[in-house]
């Protein structure tokens, strides 16, 4: 095998260049117009964002130059914080990544055709089975060790992995595009960039909001810095801008009018260390799901903005510092601010904020999503109720205590830090149980209920979880309840001041912080209830060694002070959760007729029949616990079905396995305290996850059979049979059509929101 592949190489490099020498008869292939869309199709899948195979990003020309690293950005028991490598912030052009430890996959190395060349000619040399699941020696999803062989490695890389070409372990390119890919590299891979440019219409926004945010003084100032940090992560787009143009705020040397002089600091609370200005810079290169969080910037937006922060009677007297204490408590940092209007800011838009830090930027979340149960809702506190917009008295006393760790990474000091600032958030709770017991006990009132970002919907998904509006799936068994302090706190600990290159203790102390977090919103929400019905709750949530944590680590809560919502007193949390639906009408984004049936008519009304009645089946599946449903637990957390109609048309839906724990309370030891026996399937129309891991294409005639056969499959040979009728494995020889249509299926829905899925956890089933 090796000395073919070899013998293959040489004999690629010798065809390819002659014909380099010889005339072009076709026009030249051009990187933009052809090879971007093959490697678009076929390859951004697994190549892009952090959790990239070697650090290749393939989704723009910059990161094809680029190449690849041996090191890993998820590494969580490093020692010490290693370099940011963010493309498009990090390092500009090949040299700059070449300081930075990265190696060429596009150049030819003497003669041998180059890295990426021959890691397409192993692939293209070994095609896979159609549709068999594949050879158990390839090893597959985020647990994988990818080799991340240099050029003059790959020849003993081909040896030890002979069927682990590029596309890894999925149908590859068509002859076609392998031709296409192969000439080009051999050519020399010539680059031409077409950067992203803003419209006449957009450009005329962008100087709005750039000269709003760069006004001179200190109450301008603060605002700016404020609203720089909670959008940094955002995708913007304008009124009647370009489908598909989006924008990003940064920090620039350089004022409007000018190319962007980027600062690139590890966090967006860093000290710039020079003067600056606030940017928006396109957002360049393949848009992919995973990183693509919203956020519209129209004018309506602006004159918000400017209602909010720039009408009132405030003023800034000076301006804080960008060091560890700033960065730890940004209500002390941004106290000048009046409260409501940095709290109505962030519910104006709230489903973009809960995205931040529960999708999140870093594409690979374990680090926020092992803290959190498998479907929760959440509310928000309406800001008249909140005490800490609404008494100064209360919010001088409360803002010392809400600093939050991760600004010093000492492994040897985690212990104490973790203490220290438990203590804080402890002592914060006590005060918070105090000075709410004074107040009218909570009502209907004391939830915000200002747009359809008032409801939402969290789904986890092992290590990445997915945020909607409305209420979906079945009553949970948590509900959280965000004020401000809560809401802010969650934001800067998991997007603002999470580092994703940082070291061992920075990401334990985020960790053990956001379990304190994921706390206090449920005891925000246990206000709700009776008070006799509280403890009882809470010990639900946390069995076994949740008691002992509980113990440990948590302040008592509140058992006396009473509720103002009148509840059923057998089953309190149910009846609230079903009083919220009836109560919350329009606001409730996605009414769910298939997880919560409560009539004879278990689907969307307004589809065609065909689709009706798979959805009436469809139902069977959802809200049953494993033990009487057995094929759950051969499922994976996230698959995609696709419902197939007669006249060509589809719907999509998201298949979600809903894992039970006894407690999610500890940082290590998950399945010791999974209940897989208690866990549940939610169906939902739509795509919900970021991250398929696996997809079943189901003609609307099927149905019935296909339900049918997971109520009856109870082990994995029942389980195999289905999916050989109606699975699509990554053998498949339309793999890439099926795959490509969830996202075709997000354009047509919501074309906003639209970019490329990641199959990094697509399964071998």
């Amino acid at each position: 095998m090796f000395f073919r592949l070899l013998a293959s190489a040489v004999t690629l490099v010798a065809c390819s260049t002659a014909l380099a020498q010889a005339p072009l008869v076709s026009p030249a292939i051009s990187y933009t117009r052809d090879i971007q869309p093959i490697l678009t199709e076929k390859c951004v899948a697994c190549h892009a964002c952090n959790d990239a195979a070697c650090q290749l990003n393939l989704g723009s020309a910059e990161g094809a130059t680029r190449g690849a690293s041996k090191v890993p950005v998820y590494k969580g028991d490093r020692v010490d914080a290693v370099e940011p490598t963010r493309i498009f912030y990090d390092a500009d052009g090949q040299q700059e990544w070449r300081l930075k430890g990265f190696y060429s996959v596009l150049d030819a190395q003497g003669a041998q055709a180059s890295l990426m060349a021959r890691m397409l000619e192993l692939g293209h040399s070994t095609p896979l089975t159609p549709n068999a699941k594949l050879p158990q020696e390839i090893v597959l999803g985020l647990n994988r060790e990818n080799v991340c062989a240099a050029p003059g490695e790959f020849n003993a890389y081909a040896q030890r992995h002979p069927k682990e070409g590029m596309p890894l372990a999925v149908t590859g390119l068509t002859d076609k595009q392998y031709t296409t890919v192969q000439t080009w590299l051999a050519q020399g891979a010539p680059v031409d960039q077409h950067a992203i440019k803003p419209t006449a219409v957009e450009a005329a926004q962008i100087s709005e909001w750039e000269e709003l945010l760069n006004r001179p003084g200190s109450t301008e100032a603060l605002v700016a810095r404020w609203l720089y940090e909670h959008l940094f992560l955002a995708h913007t787009y304008f009124d009647n801008g370009v489908p598909g143009h989006f924008f990003q705020w940064v920090r620039s040397r350089t004022p409007s009018g000018q190319p962007i002089d980027l600062i690139a600091t590890r966090r967006p609370n860093d000290d710039p260390g020079t003067l600056f200005y606030y940017r928006l810079m396109p957002v360049q290169g393949v848009i992919v799901h995973k990183t693509h969080i919203t956020y519209p910037m129209g004018a309506h937006k602006l004159a918000r903005v400017k209602q909010l922060f720039y009408s009132g009677d405030w003023h800034a007297t000076s301006l804080p510092g960008y060091g560890p204490r700033g960065r730890a408590n940004p209500f002390e940092t941004f106290e000048a601010i009046p409260a409501v209007a940095r709290y109505q800011f962030m519910l104006d838009n709230a489903e973009y904020f809960v995205r931040t830090f529960i999708r999140g930027p870093v594409c690979r979340g374990q680090i926020a999503t092992d803290v959190i149960r498998d479907n929760f809702w959440t509310v928000f506190q309406e800001p008249a109720h909140d005490r800490y917009v609404t008494d100064a008295a209360y919010r001088g006393a409360a803002t010392p205590l809400l600093a939050m760790p991760g600004q010093i990474d000492d492994v040897g000091s985690v212990i104490s830090l973790w203490h220290r600032y438990r203590n804080k958030r402890n002592d914060y709770e006590k005060l918070r149980q105090q000075a709410y017991a004074d107040m009218p006990p909570p009502s209907w009132s004391t939830l915000w209920a200002g747009n359809d970002n008032a409801l939402l919907t969290v789904f986890r998904h092992f290590d990445s979880a997915s945020v909607s509006k409305g209420l979906i799936g079945e009553i949970p068994k948590t509900l959280w309840l965000f004020d401000y302090p809560l809401l802010e706190r969650t934001y800067y600990q998991l997007a603002v001041n999470f580092d994703v290159f940082g070291n061992v203790s920075h990401q334990a102390q985020t960790r053990l912080y956001f379990d304190l977090i994921r706390n206090g919103a449920e005891v925000n929400f246990l206000r709700l209830m009776p008070a006799d019905s509280r403890s009882g709750i809470l010990s639900s949530w946390y069995q076994n060694s949740g008691k002992l944590k509980m113990w440990m680590d948590y302040q008592k809560i509140d058992n006396d002070t009473p509720s103002g919502i009148k509840l059923d007193p057998v089953d309190p949390k149910r009846d609230f959760a079903l009083k919220l639906i009836e109560r919350t009408g329009t606001l409730n984004a996605r009414p769910d007729p298939i997880n919560r049936c409560t009539g004879a008519y278990c689907s969307r009304p307004d589809i065609a029949q065909e689709f009706r009645y798979a959805e009436q089946a469809l139902s069977r599946l959802t809200s049953r616990p494993a033990a009487g449903l057995a094929v759950i637990n051969q499922l994976p957390e996230a698959s995609m079905l696709r419902i197939e109609g007669t006249d060509g048309k589809r719907e999509m839906y998201s298949m979600l396995r809903n894992r039970a724990h006894t407690n999610v309370a500890f940082m290590m030891g998950e399945e010791y305290r999974l209940q897989p026996g208690l866990d549940t399937l939610a169906i939902y129309p739509g795509v919900l996850s970021s991250y398929p891991n696996f997809m079943f294409n189901v003609p609307t005639g099927d149905v019935e059979a296909f339900v049918e056969a997971m109520e009856k499959s109870k082990d994995q040979g029942s389980f195999d049979t289905i999916v050989e009728r109606w699975g699509i494995r990554r053998s498949h020889p339309q793999f890439w059509q099926y795959f490509h249509d969830i996202g075709q299926y997000i354009s047509e829905t919501d074309p906003v929101e639209a970019g490329v899925l990641d199959m990094n956890r697509y399964e071998n089933l």
